[in-house]
């Protein structure tokens, strides 16, 4: 058999195995790594290098040195589910930096960090005073994570005392002109709301790339044409404007009324009304 083509299989042999055991040992490998599962990744790329390069090698060797590095890493990220000292041992502690607004300076130092390196940190988190940090903690990926202190957070609805409506992700229901059933139904509608919708806009689902739902039923397109203007969907803004002009036309017909039973219905709807459109403006807003 010519070396090229023994090259041609080991490279596609190893590579899926490559894979295969990558996806076991999970998607933690591909996202944070502790300084195990670096050496892991580096020593399982390098057995697959070698092998492929060399056409005298047996394979064999190859697969019995990638399932070794690939047992031994399964086995210790079991162990480390059951075992927060085998755990910490492997993974590495988080290391605070900053506490209750001080510099934690003998920290700094175990971890090898400079005051310009922490400060570099800090501005990769937008933070550009280290006076302004309640907290910050190193995590063993190597990410810092910081909590301002409370006057310098965001602003929250919570902290203005406001009530929002639960809200659940938007569903992608149209791509590349094909409509999503499962979305679709994951936002209880169905392909005859999403035809009257697009009828609304005057749109064919031909023509549309990519239509998302969100959790009002509100349906938002973009078409393969960038030149078609697509207007806004104004089903629930309108709704709530009626709501509160039914209101204002109540308190009007009150005002022009001498009849004191129908005033008192006009008053009391009113405010009835009132505090309906009250109660369902944080959903539709």
């Amino acid at each position: 058999m010519p070396d090229w083509l023994i090259i041609v299989i080991k490279s596609v042999s190893l590579l899926v195995v490559l894979f295969a055991l990558t996806k076991l040992l999970g998607t933690k490998q591909l996202s944070q790594l502790n300084v195990f599962e670096y050496i892991t990744g580096i020593v399982l790329g390098g057995i697959v290098a070698v092998h492929t390069i060399d056409p005298d090698g047996t394979i064999a060797y190859a697969f019995i040195a990638m399932f070794i590095w690939f047992i031994v890493p399964y086995g210790v990220e079991y162990i480390s589910l059951k075992s927060k000292a085998f755990r910490n041992f492997t993974e590495g502690k988080s290391t605070v930096f900053i506490q209750d607004g001080k510099i934690m300076e003998d920290n700094l130092k175990k971890a090898g960090y400079s005051t310009d390196d922490l400060l570099e940190k800090l501005r990769d988190n937008n933070i550009f005073l280290a006076s302004d940090v309640e907290f910050a903690v190193l995590e063993p990926s190597g990410a810092l994570n910081v909590l301002p202190k409370r006057e310098n957070r965001p602003l929250t609805p919570k902290d203005l005392g406001l009530k929002l409506a639960p809200q659940k992700e938007p569903q992608t229901v149209i791509m590349d002109g094909n409509v999503l059933h499962e979305p679709l139904a994951n936002l209880n509608l169905n392909i005859n709301w999403l035809e009257t919708e697009l009828e609304k806009m005057d749109v064919s689902l031909e023509n549309v790339f990519l239509g998302q739902a969100d959790t009002n039923g509100q349906l938002y397109v973009d078409l393969y044409d960038d030149m078609i203007a697509v207007p806004n969907p104004s089903e629930v803004p309108l709704l709530l404007a009626t709501l509160k002009k039914a209101q204002a036309d109540l308190e009007l017909f009150a005002l022009a009324t001498d009849n004191q039973t129908s005033k008192s219905m006009y008053e009391r709807n009113s405010k009835r009304l009132q505090q309906a459109i009250d109660m369902i403006t944080p959903y539709m807003t």
